[in-house]
């Protein structure tokens, strides 16, 4: 027995959103629909112009942690943040979600805890403006052997491959999961940060178990169509979750290949949608799910999500899983 279920590494950041139109987009120069990196003076001005803010502790993996915790699973999150007012809102609220926030927030130094400026569209498109902060600085020496060496699953977020230390990082944690037992696995986290670091994650994903994606991440790291980049990823990777938008989730695992219906669902706010689904599929395999239910739970997930404002779900994930006959 593993001390947790699941652990996840990640950018802990606090998410902070606010509605916007397409034409406040277009007037604050913000890319509708995707995630930008932006420096601390960008951070401070779009910060600024929010409007009737909600304030939530995020992250794409620690939204799936959340998630997993939720669902009475032992969870645990590493993340870096600083010894501020947000820092302290981030671990209280991990807490509060019922995942263990092992590294205390950090004093001194200059980096601030990191934030993320969400505007959500009235037609549920999100637009991430994300400051790094001090998750930037995330480490090996922030990966303990208690924590990392002592899970059943273990979840990466890709982004951590923009910093060197943050590369050290999740390599650390991996090779302390696999070396003890447990099964490490991969978010692919957006296209543009696989097409920054496609040689590493081609690497990362013949050693990891297991992968999660959306055909766009899955075609960039390829370099091909999503049908052909799948064939090759089949080869290589133990197993593969593959989501699209409108379609069925697809889910490969050695020989058996499951296509996972997707009940279309108009959404209120799009935050957290790969998140949860990741959530639900990983609780899925953690309790020795079949593929299908696995998969079935990811897309509930995600569909409960998108239901609401904010990123993580509000509602007893188990009683809808019920209510499927998932569980």
């Amino acid at each position: 027995m593993k001390k947790y279920d699941a652990v996840g590494i990640g950018n802990a950041i606090v998410d902070v959103l606010t509605q916007a139109d397409d034409s406040f987009l277009e007037l604050m120069g913000i890319e509708k629909g995707i995630m930008q990196l932006v420096e601390r003076e960008r951070g401070e001005l779009l910060y600024a112009a929010m409007k009737e803010r909600v304030q939530a502790a995020g992250g794409s993996v620690a939204n799936t942690l959340a998630g997993i915790g939720a669902l009475g699973l032992k969870t645990a999150f590493i993340g870096r943040v600083h010894d501020d007012a947000l820092g302290r809102f981030y671990a209280q609220s991990m807490a509060d979600s019922g995942s263990d926030f092992p590294n205390p927030p950090v004093p001194g130094g200059d980096l601030p805890t990191s934030r993320s400026m969400i505007f959500v569209s009235p037609d549920g498109e999100r637009s991430m403006n994300t400051y790094l902060g001090i998750s930037s600085d995330l480490g090996p020496q922030d990966v303990s052997d208690e924590v990392a060496g002592d899970t059943a699953l273990l979840l990466i977020e890709g982004y951590l491959y923009d910093k060197a230390p943050g590369k050290a990082a999740l390599e650390r944690a991996a090779q302390l999961c696999r070396r003890a037992g447990g099964k490490a696995g991969v978010s692919l986290s957006d296209p543009f940060c696989v097409d920054r670091h496609r040689t590493d994650f081609r690497r990362l994903v013949r050693e990891l178990d297991y992968v999660i994606g959306n055909e766009h991440e899955w075609a960039s790291l390829y370099q091909t169509d999503l049908s052909s980049a799948l064939e090759q990823a089949a080869a290589e990777v133990g197993t593969i979750a593959c989501t699209r938008s409108g379609h069925d989730v697809l889910l490969i695992q050695g020989a058996e290949q499951v296509a996972v219906p997707v009940n279309r669902v108009v959404p209120v706010d799009a935050t957290g949608a790969g998140d949860q689904f990741a959530a639900g599929f990983l609780y899925g395999l953690a309790t020795g799910k079949p593929l299908a239910v696995a998969g079935k739970m990811g897309c509930v997930a995600a569909a409960e999500v998108i239901s609401h404002f904010g990123a993580r779900p509000e509602t007893d994930m188990k009683a809808l899983f019920r209510r499927e006959g998932l569980i």
